[in-house]
């Protein structure tokens, strides 16, 4: 019989931003996968209503939660109203969350568990002491967890920290390689040897590091542009400190996109930064962008915080946080430099194909998922098959 896995996850609510990674799993035989996503979800001031649940050879319930988004843990005091019904319907073997171990979602699923085993995903790689009752809520649940799969060791590190001794499994964001195909190459475009495109998605927030990349610009020998897509509290400033350094036409700003318009952002690009600064509370988890820009055929330049070098590895290069002058004499290294440019593109996209894409991110679910359930003796899936 197969292991019954109920997943919970907000980011689900999204087909292309978090559900399509379940896909390759709707055909295994092994599995009778249900999902769980929130009936709307409120995200960096983005309000979303969930994606119907008719995606094929999958079981989605769509289900009204409490508090999206409230408290000073942001998103995580969330709750589904209706999580007890359906767990006592489906019994399944594994309960796997997608969410941090002190949201309220996770301390639900702690306590209607019963025999099935809990498989957290985890992202926090920060080592601090969360304020009641959040530290006392992870706690709880990371005692009641059979598996963790962890975005980078920084975030192992955390849970392991604080008690969890159980088995860990790495695992990436997927990328929709639909959506984020090397299509073109702007490399193969760009006539100019000497000037250079770069480009940042994200928010637009001090911790990005984007005024480093200004400070980079008005040092270099070449002509460097800067394409930015997002949008944040430090977008004035930015604008301001470009005027400052001469660089306001150099300097471009567009608002968010969609999937399909960030990869045509991404493919106006020579190179893709990320410039994250490590602070008290911001420490780089991962950097989706990163993957999608690789997809794309385009580099990464990132900076050493967090998970950035890692999640960059060969497809890109890594400068010290904080370095302007590192950076630009790097842009100028490159902008004179085609060859390694291209070379490193085509590294990019070996990147993404053999750890980021949707099917490798659905198998180290399924590896975890089967492990945790077998650690637990598959009590769920014997009982189903008695009866």
């Amino acid at each position: 019989m197969p292991i019954r896995v109920l997943s919970i996850a907000h980011p689900a609510v999204s087909r292309e931003r978090g559900r399509l990674r379940y896909y390759p799993l709707a055909a295994r035989q092994d599995l009778d996968l249900h999902l769980v996503v929130p009936a709307r979800w409120q995200e960096f001031g983005r309000r979303m209503i969930a994606d119907p649940p008719n995606d094929p050879g999958l079981n989605v319930h769509v289900l009204p939660i409490r508090f999206p988004h409230a408290g000073p843990m942001s998103w995580y005091l969330h709750f589904y109203p209706g999580l007890n019904r359906l767990v006592s319907e489906l019994r399944p073997d594994v309960i796997h969350l997608w969410e941090e171990p002190w949201s309220a979602v996770a301390l639900q699923a702690s306590f209607l568990k019963g025999a099935a085993a809990l498989v957290m995903e985890v992202d926090q790689n920060i080592r601090k002491r969360l304020p009641p009752p959040f530290e006392w809520m992870r706690r709880h649940v990371i005692r009641r967890t059979d598996f963790v799969l962890a975005r980078s060791p920084d975030a192992a590190a955390v849970v392991q920290a604080i008690g969890y001794r159980g088995p860990v499994r790495p695992i990436g964001y997927g990328v929709d390689r639909q959506t984020f195909a090397c299509r073109r190459s702007p490399l193969a475009t760009q006539s100019r040897t000497t000037q250079l495109r770069i480009g940042y998605v994200g928010r637009i927030v001090e911790e990005k590091g984007l005024d480093d990349a200004l400070d980079a610009i008005a040092r270099t020998e070449s002509r460097v542009t800067l394409a930015i897509m997002g949008e944040g509290p430090h977008e004035g400033r930015l604008h301001r400190r470009a005027a400052a350094l001469g660089l306001a036409d150099r300097v471009e700003m567009r608002g968010w996109g969609q999937p399909a318009e960030v990869a045509s952002f991404l493919h106006s690009l020579d190179v893709l930064i990320l410039l994250t600064r490590t602070t008290a509370s911001v420490v780089e988890q991962f950097g989706r962008v990163i993957v999608e820009a690789q997809s794309c055929g385009i580099p990464v330049i990132g900076s050493s915080c967090g998970a950035i070098p890692s999640v960059v590895g060969a497809g890109g290069w890594i400068v010290p946080e904080r370095s302007p002058e590192k950076l630009a004499a790097l842009l100028d290294r490159i902008a004179n430099d085609r060859d390694t440019l291209r070379a490193k593109a085509q590294l990019a996209q070996r990147n993404v194909s053999t750890r980021f894409t949707y099917e490798v991110v659905a198998d180290d679910l399924a590896t975890a998922w089967t492990e945790a359930a077998a650690r637990r003796g598959g009590s769920e899936a014997d009982t189903r098959r008695a009866a």
